[in-house]
């Protein structure tokens, strides 16, 4: 909710202002919020606002793979760090670059919990409420973005802009505490952390360099029986990070690949590509394109708040239908698809009528019917790929709905906008991208799909493969890391 307030509080005007501007007659009138105080060009404000996507695609593959050998809520302890201490940043920001930088930093904090939060809760829920409780977070998405343009307003107001990151940072501070002290968790599908205080004796030559200032110690030191010298143990350590870095990628690789070949994983995100890109025109554009198609006096209002209350209904009634349907794979893609293409029906028919109350209603029920898509779509991207994969899954769903849908979409219908200067038919031609993404939803249907998530031949993946291999009890030293379970195993769900 805090992170989604961020990108309401940015795009707020209070927040982000207006710049200064000067009439025929020389008579200028001073600018308000970052516009107006940096001096920015329309160019320089719309960078502000995506700014954040750079450190969002960037750190949300690294989560991932880190997942699997670091505690996912210190992860998160790391990431909401970052977020704190960049929009506290941003309220000191005594530049343009300086607030550009902070900007992209606050991706960072996001890109931490999108990967690791929803297979969390997807853990933790009863079986029964698995999608219902991911409609609940999801829901933080458009009710955090309109509270933050009331709250940026507001400060903005009253205030200063720079104080509404500085709320920001307070608010955010607690949470990036409690990632740090609360009790280790795991996610299902991987080791307990207790495994890696089991350590090899290469590993303790390897922990041993770590704490140790090889510049003060002359001689030999014993580590396991042996005279080792400090010369030895720093090429020693060094040689183990290379090594480990490279099985961290040649992992990486071979999860990818894993990915790209689930039929069913591909399909759910190519729908949820094209879902967005409209989505992500609809929430830059529509306000501007309800004023000139039906001369709005309130265009903003009118259509946040249908976004809001359609989003918070929409998104949990989605969850609560799915789980009452008795939550598969198949039954997801089944209502994906029937919400997506009635939802695209009816927006287009809003947008057909001249009427604008006729309007506001078909449109409305197509918002409810298209944001009851946003648990149905990550229930399946959680349950298609085995447990230990869901985090680098739920990542490169989030960094392929940025690059290929919301952040091309904004500008490329102002492209086609600009080329045939007519709102009504460039609203109606996105909102036929809709009846793409339930055309690729309806294909998952047809598709074998397994719901991975109750595999329980998955064993825990250690965070170390060197545990898997030589940190073994006596009896089962020559076992494989397949054959040889945690002690902790629990079956994924």
């Amino acid at each position: 909710m805090i992170n989604y307030l961020d990108r309401g509080t940015i795009a707020s005007n209070g927040v982000n202002g207006k710049k200064r501007t000067c009439d025929d007659k020389g008579i200028c009138k001073s600018g308000s919020g970052i516009q107006g105080d940096f001096d920015l060009t329309n160019f320089q404000d719309g960078l502000l606002s995506s700014a954040f996507m750079v450190g969002l695609l960037v750190s949300s593959p690294v989560f991932a793979s880190l997942a699997k050998s670091h505690n996912p809520f210190r992860l998160i302890g790391v990431g909401l760090s970052v977020f704190t201490l960049a929009t506290a940043g941003c309220g000191a920001a005594p530049s343009f670059w300086f607030i550009a930088i902070c900007r992209m930093l606050v991706g960072v904090g996001e890109a931490s919990f999108i990967s690791l939060a929803a297979p969390f809760i997807d853990d933790n829920a009863p079986i029964s409420q698995k999608t219902a409780w991911l409609a609940v977070f999801y829901m933080c998405i458009p009710t955090g973005i309109a509270f933050g343009y009331v709250y940026g307003g507001l400060v903005g107001e009253h205030l200063n802009w720079r104080y509404a990151f500085w709320g920001e940072a307070l608010l955010m501070f607690p949470f990036a505490v409690f990632g740090f002290v609360v009790k280790p968790l795991q996610l299902k599908g991987f080791s307990s952390v207790e495994s890696k205080k089991a350590l090899t004796p290469m590993e303790t030559v390897s922990a041993v360099t770590d704490d140790l200032d090889a510049s003060k110690v002359k001689g030999p030191i014993l580590v396991g029986g042996d005279g080792i010298s400090a010369d030895e143990l720093n090429k020693t350590s060094k040689s183990l990070d290379i090594h480990n870095i490279l099985n961290r990628l040649s992992q990486f690789g071979k999860d990818m690949k894993v990915l790209l070949v689930d039929k069913v994983y591909v399909v759910n995100v190519l729908g949820y590509v094209a879902y967005t890109f409209v989505l992500g025109a609809y929430g830059y554009w529509g306000p501007k394109a309800g004023y000139n198609i039906y001369h709005m006096k309130s265009a903003d209002i009118l259509f946040g708040g249908i976004t809001v209350v359609c989003g918070i209904f929409g998104t949990i009634a989605g969850g609560f239908i799915l789980d009452h349907m008795s939550a598969t794979i198949n039954h997801a893609f089944i209502l994906l698809s029937g919400a997506t293409f009635l939802g695209a029906i009816s927006c287009f028919s809003a947008f057909c009528l001249r009427n604008l109350y006729g309007f506001l209603v078909l449109f409305a029920v197509g918002e409810l019917l298209l944001f009851a898509a946003q648990a149905p779509v990550n229930f399946v991207c959680l349950h298609c790929v085995k447990p230990s994969l869901r985090p680098l899954a739920m990542a490169m769903s989030t960094v392929s709905i940025h690059i290929f849908g919301d952040v091309p979409s904004s500008p490329l219908f102002g492209v086609v906008q600009d080329h045939i200067n007519n709102w009504r038919t460039s609203t109606l031609m996105l909102t036929s991208i809709f009846v793409l993404a339930a055309g690729f939803w309806f294909i998952g249907i047809f598709l074998p799909s397994v719901d991975k998530c109750t595999d329980e031949n998955e064993t825990q993946v250690s965070p170390n493969p060197m545990v898997d291999m030589k940190t073994l009890p006596d009896g089962n030293r020559d076992k494989g890391p397949a054959e040889v379970q945690d002690s902790n195993f629990r079956p994924p769900c």
